[in-house]
């Protein structure tokens, strides 16, 4: 997760320092040390997921922000200008393939999983899902990311290796 990462304002690479601010943060960063010292691992830090899937998870931000924008024909957000990056879900999946198929390559290291296309803003989101649903969406300084969320991420490390994603932001929302 790049929760990991915590508060942030480089873009965040595999070696960018670990500060995770939040009891999840900090129990992901845990468990992805304790799998390193022990070595025959590789660990993956993917960008938030969206899409559909068998267990529909409402509480990651492109499916949340679809959902209610569909549901509730509106939507306030805060930390607009706060950019993430995201993947698909049967792209999450093609990589643990891609992973099995390059072990040999990738063994006790840390890859960042996603595409470099795929980092946006909220508001950048937010524009995307208002033309696709015609909700109303209002931007507010009512609330904050606990885990400071606000980062590029680069997936140059795995795409050197050959992953790429597959789906993008748009086709992802009309999924919805």
């Amino acid at each position: 997760t790049g929760s990991n990462y915590g508060e942030v304002t480089t873009i965040c690479t595999e070696d960018t320092p670990l500060n995770p601010l939040s009891l999840y943060g900090e129990t992901k960063t845990e468990a992805e040390n304790m799998l390193l010292k022990r070595g025959n691992t590789v660990a993956y830090r993917f960008a938030t997921a969206f899409g559909i899937s068998p267990r529909l998870r409402l509480d990651l931000l492109i499916n949340d922000f679809t959902n209610k924008c569909l549901r509730d024909g509106y939507l306030i957000v805060y930390e607009k200008e706060f950019m993430r990056t995201f993947i698909h879900v049967s792209d999450m999946a093609d990589s643990f393939l891609f992973g099995i198929e390059n072990m040999d390559k990738m063994i006790n290291n840390v890859y960042n999983v996603g595409d470099n296309s795929m980092n946006y803003s909220k508001e950048a989101i937010c524009n995307m899902i208002q033309k696709k649903t015609d909700a109303f969406i209002h931007f507010e300084e009512i609330g904050s990311d606990a885990d400071k969320r606000n980062y590029v991420v680069s997936y140059e490390k795995i795409n050197k290796l050959g992953y790429k994603t597959k789906i993008g932001m748009e086709q992802g929302i009309d999924e919805a």
